[in-house]
């Protein structure tokens, strides 16, 4: 088996990229670098620098490392630029996705792992939210990867691939410092920022209907994405592979953005207060996964908690912004 990871140099693909090398597979990454650092990259991993919207490039990456599987992983995520840039995430996302897939069914490959998000639930009203709930995304992001969904599930049944979209959580920590996550954009690494600019925290809304009135939400830690990433993979290569597998990547626990700023405190050693603002719109009460499934289909279950999460993230911060 040869797998293609597309975005392997990212944040998350480098950490599959690690983790399928780690167990033997072999692998190797396209990406067009636009987030993505080389250096991330284990030795000997072959990397070549391109988008998934470029079909010729794609024909030839495909024949010529003889590819039997693809991860794919590459798309932008950020919900704000989503919302401000629609038509580029529908293009990168939708549109990159399409010609993957054209190029995969020509090839005759018959393995694809697909990497969703929660996003595509939008705000359920539910205590877990499994892989039944009712799909209704708030943003751009969401519809992008509810759309890719679809198209991944219907380019299988068309051409006989076998697919497996994994929906994960709110993703954090790393495998290594030199791993970790260099943006801005998600709530651990944003509360570093403000602590090394010896800024509070800021919390966005306290009075939601939860114990302690924040926000509730679904940590999972990046090694143990990589790990169902892998799980997939293999559960791809087994000899009865067939058909398409939908499921949640999450903890099945939830924690509050206050007891989440608590365990950073915690562990930087520094405690100041958060600064309560008002709420963001769209923000839902509680977002927990059930991982049932997951356990079920793929034998797969996270082993990493938040504080291992937060510990991780930190040591990589400390090594690419200073403390």
């Amino acid at each position: 088996m040869t797998w293609l990871i597309t975005g392997g140099a990212g944040y998350i693909g480098a950490h599959v990229a690690r983790a399928m090398t780690d167990a033997g597979e072999r692998v190797l990454v396209l990406d067009d670098l636009s987030a993505g650092h080389p250096a991330r990259l284990p030795s000997g991993i072959p990397l070549v620098e391109g988008s998934s919207l470029d079909g010729d490039l794609l024909k030839r990456v495909l024949a010529e490392h003889a590819v039997t599987g693809v991860v794919h992983l590459a798309a932008r995520k950020q919900v704000g630029e989503s919302v401000a840039q629609p038509t580029r995430y529908y293009r990168e996302n939708v549109g990159g996705l399409t010609t993957l897939l054209e190029t995969v069914a020509e090839a005759g490959i018959k393995r694809f792992v697909f990497s969703s998000s929660a996003a595509v639930y939008g705000n359920p009203d539910v205590d877990l939210i499994t892989e039944d709930t009712g799909c209704a995304p708030v943003n751009p992001y969401g519809e992008t990867k509810l759309a890719g969904e679809w198209l991944v599930r219907a380019a299988g049944r068309a051409h006989g691939i076998a697919t497996v979209c994994l929906r994960y959580f709110n993703v954090a920590g790393a495998a290594a410092p030199e791993l970790a996550d260099t943006g801005v954009f998600n709530i651990v690494p944003m509360v570093f920022d403000r602590l090394t600019r010896d800024e509070a925290p800021r919390i966005f809304g306290d009075d939601y209907p939860t114990p302690d009135g924040t926000c509730i939400r679904d940590y999972i830690h990046v090694a143990d994405l990589a790990e169902a990433h892998l799980a997939a993979a293999r559960r791809l290569t087994a000899a009865d592979a067939s058909g398409d597998l939908t499921v949640n990547i999450g903890r099945g626990e939830g924690v509050s953005v206050r007891e989440l700023i608590t365990v950073i405190g915690e562990i930087t050693g520094d405690r100041r207060p958060a600064v309560v603002e008002a709420r963001r719109p769209g923000d839902a009460p509680r977002a927990v996964a059930s991982a049932a499934l997951a356990a079920e289909e793929l034998g797969w279950t996270a082993r990493r908690g938040v504080r291992e999460m937060v510990e991780s993230a930190w040591q990589g911060w400390l090594l690419h912004h200073g403390g």
